[in-house]
């Protein structure tokens, strides 16, 4: 047994009752005589199971370590007022209880509880709270709450929670909330909220809402609303609702609603826009507050409704408009000038309506 162990035990020496300040003195001097010791431990009553003070590497109960380094196996409750000495602990697993500043482990499984923040070099699993922040080198699972915010070098599943924001560089799945924003490096699935914005590399997917913006780099599906805007490089399908502007590189489906503008290469469905709605491809129903537009050697099926209607291309169907203009038509416009480019001499531009067949 050490002389710094042998000192405490001359200290505490016949003291069978302890005043009301004495407890927590017991429990500093343990732990600054567990760093007297390098790396040494006071277990009881075994080396295995009990209580134990300082760096025990496999216990299993109530421990209290000023600072881990070297740990194997932890199970119980682990009180440590310190992170882990860096790359000293990254194998180390910790389950059941965590409590400290900053507690950290290799693989943290239970409870976590920082009252900075919590750290998982490879795995953080279960509940976790960091006053400042949680984050893991490797995934995030369960129920993390970050004061100011959280982060996973891989995956983020659960309900996560980021005082100023929450990502990933991998896929965050469940229910997220950031107060600035929301960031997947793979897909952003399950109820997303950004106070500012969210987005994803890859799809997103579920209930989306960005205060002012929300966009995925491939396809985005589901209920998708934006302050500002709403976007995907690849298909927006869904109920998509933007402030200003809604769009997708290949195809907008389902419904969209945009105070400004909306279009895609490819719409299907209704699309309502305060000023403009177009596209190549289109087959549903565009309403705008100043005009419709279909690209060159487009086509339209369906109605499109708006003061100017001015398709470079097919139209089949209904255009209504105080002008509507087509190359070619397959129906009727309704409007004050109605153009056809392609039809006879004399019924290229009439008044009321005009009509293709």
């Amino acid at each position: 047994m050490s002389s710094a162990i042998m000192k405490f035990r001359t200290l505490f020496a016949g003291r069978s009752i302890m005043t009301k300040a004495q407890p927590l003195a017991f429990i500093l001097v343990l732990l600054a005589l567990a760093g007297v010791v390098s790396a040494q431990s006071l277990d009881i009553p075994s080396e295995r199971w009990g209580i134990s003070f300082g760096n025990s590497k496999n216990f299993s109960g109530l421990r209290f370590n000023f600072r881990d380094g070297g740990v194997e196996h932890i199970r119980g409750v682990n009180v440590t007022l310190w992170q882990p000495r860096d790359k000293m602990n990254d194998e180390a697993v910790v389950d059941g209880l965590s409590l400290g500043l900053i507690p950290g482990a290799g693989t943290l499984r239970g409870i976590q509880i920082g009252l900075l923040g919590v750290a998982g070099t490879k795995e953080i699993r279960g509940l976790s709270f960091g006053l400042l922040g949680a984050g893991s080198g490797g995934s995030i699972k369960g129920i993390t709450i970050g004061g100011l915010g959280l982060g996973a070098g891989e995956d983020l599943v659960g309900i996560n929670i980021g005082g100023l924001g929450a990502g990933a560089g991998g896929n965050v799945t469940g229910i997220n909330i950031g107060g600035l924003g929301i960031g997947s490096g793979g897909n952003l699935t399950g109820i997303t909220i950004g106070g500012l914005g969210a987005g994803a590399s890859d799809n997103v997917k579920g209930i989306n809402i960005g205060g002012l913006g929300i966009g995925a780099g491939e396809d985005m599906i589901g209920l998708n609303v934006g302050g500002l805007g709403v976007g995907a490089g690849g298909k927006l399908v869904g109920l998509n609702i933007a402030g200003i502007g809604a769009g997708a590189g290949d195809s907008l489906s389902g419904l969209t609603f945009a105070g400004v503008g909306a279009g895609s290469t490819n719409v299907r469905g209704l699309v309502v826009a305060g000023v403009a709605a177009g596209g190549q491809h289109i087959r549903g129903v565009l309403l705008a507050g100043a005009f419709t537009a279909l690209g060159k050697d487009g086509d339209l099926r369906g109605i499109a409704a708006a003061p100017v209607n001015w398709h470079k291309g097919s139209t089949t169907g209904l255009s209504i408009g105080i002008v509507n203009y087509a190359w070619t038509l397959k129906g009727l416009q309704l409007g004050l000038v109605n153009i056809v480019r392609d039809n006879p001499p004399g019924l290229r531009v009439l008044p009321i309506f005009n009509a293709g067949f």
